[in-house]
């Protein structure tokens, strides 16, 4: 490997907000991650309900009407 190239790497600890802790080897020494292996329901095998219809409001509440509006642009013969 050429000299003063690569980042420093180093040991590193990944928390989980489970409570989930995995020591590791990274350029970061401290990570903090919202879901992992231990509590995601792929591997887990349970099943949870995200309320996604929240989240549609609450970004059109934050951003305005969520639907796009098109412009009407002439058509050809109404030019001629």
């Amino acid at each position: 490997m050429r000299a003063d190239i690569h980042p420093n790497y180093q040991e590193a600890i990944i928390q989980c907000t489970c409570g989930a802790v995995y020591q590791t080897r990274s350029t970061v020494s401290d990570i903090r991650v919202g879901i992992c292996a231990a509590c995601h329901p792929f591997f887990t095998g349970e099943q949870r309900f995200v309320d996604t219809a929240g989240r549609v409001d609450k970004f059109a509440k934050r951003y305005g009407d969520s639907k796009a509006r098109r412009v009407k642009r002439p058509k050809l013969s109404d030019l001629n």
